[in-house]
């Protein structure tokens, strides 16, 4: 199997590009080599390029160029496209270079507000709430459009909260990541959860994604489909808020906000508007029939309290992943201490 990455050292995609190194496939990853100290993958090639500022022209050499004598990849798949244009870009390089493109879209572009909690593949696209799945709906449009005009072989995965060994999945965070969140826990302060706690999440280790993600590549009952990969576990906010407490060893001190409240006081520094009210701030369930389908002996295997774990033994152990978020912690005193203030003035303890 001949794939080629664009991207490759993320979130999703290292352990992807991990796992197809060990089944033998001739991987290649296409990107600009920024994290080529940190991504440890070992027995891939490197096409260094950025393909945001490359022309098209240059980049299709490089492809076929790399691609030797092979006519084409048996599958390119897209970790790092957002827009309408990114995927437009995509199909002019490579139509005719594939056998399947593979785009990476978001769970988060299903209907917002929810009209069930219950997500299947045939839940309506649209959200409101958050420009960024506005435009991955708009990526999915364009290249179903060129799956039925030309039978461009696609296929579009939609990941939800998918998460690894760098970053806990929490949230309310800022802009440097989860750290700042574990560190006001170990420093014995209260910790944002929005809502109640109690609306239903789905998290999912990245090492499951990646299980599913390759059970697709080459799939020819995934040509043309739209298809999500999660976990099966649902869990609310507030469990958790305590397995993360549970792991650092300390007690769960909780200030519950509305999420409402969090945008309103966001003052432009969060786009708690979408992350929030366009996302997390719902409670949704996954149906993974027709992943199972696709991939009938797919079952994921990490719990949430187990990933959540050993995520934070990692962070502990690696002062590098220990970035600090002064500018985060301060607008968690100011919220929560607005939120004191208004409880004195009803005299509510």
């Amino acid at each position: 199997m001949k794939v080629l990455f664009i991207g490759g050292t993320g979130t999703i995609s290292a352990e992807i590009t991990r796992r197809a190194v060990q089944l033998g496939w001739e991987v290649f990853l296409l990107n600009r080599g920024n994290r080529k100290n940190e991504f440890k993958g070992s027995g891939y090639k490197h096409i260094k390029c950025d393909i945001f500022a490359e022309n098209k022209s240059t980049i299709k050499e490089k492809l076929i160029k790399a691609l030797g004598k092979a006519k084409k990849f048996d599958a390119v798949c897209e970790f790092f496209a957002f827009t309408p244009e990114h995927v437009q870009r995509d199909f002019d390089i490579f139509d005719g270079l594939c056998a399947q493109y593979i785009f990476i879209s978001s769970a988060s572009a299903y209907q917002k507000p929810p009209s069930s909690y219950l997500i299947t593949e045939s839940t309506p696209l649209s959200n409101p709430l958050w420009r960024y799945s506005r435009e991955k709906i708009a990526c999915e449009e364009y290249l179903i459009s060129k799956y039925r005009e030309c039978g461009f072989p696609v296929t579009i995965v939609r990941p939800s909260h998918t998460y690894d060994e760098r970053n806990v999945p929490i949230g309310v965070h800022g802009k440097n990541g989860s750290w700042q969140v574990l560190k006001r826990m170990l420093d014995g302060k209260k910790v944002i959860i929005h809502g109640d706690g109690t609306s239903l999440w789905t998290l999912t280790h990245n090492s499951d994604f990646a299980r599913a993600f390759l059970r697709l590549i080459g799939n020819i009952h995934a040509m043309g489909e739209s298809v999500h990969i999660t976990s099966d576990e649902s869990v609310t906010w507030n469990q958790v808020y305590q397995i993360i407490a549970g792991a650092l060893n300390v007690e769960l001190k909780s200030a519950h906000v509305s999420s409402e409240f969090l945008n309103d006081c966001s003052a432009g520094l969060y786009d708690f508007k979408g992350s929030l009210l366009g996302d997390k701030a719902n409670s949704v369930v996954f149906d993974n029939t027709k992943l199972k389908r696709l991939a009938p002996d797919f079952c994921a295997n990490v719990r949430a309290d187990e990933g959540i774990k050993m995520t934070i033994a990692n962070i502990l152990a690696k002062k590098e992943l220990q970035k600090e978020d002064p500018q985060f912690d301060k607008w968690c005193d100011d919220v929560i201490a607005a939120l004191e203030i208004a409880k004195k003035s009803f005299n509510i303890k």
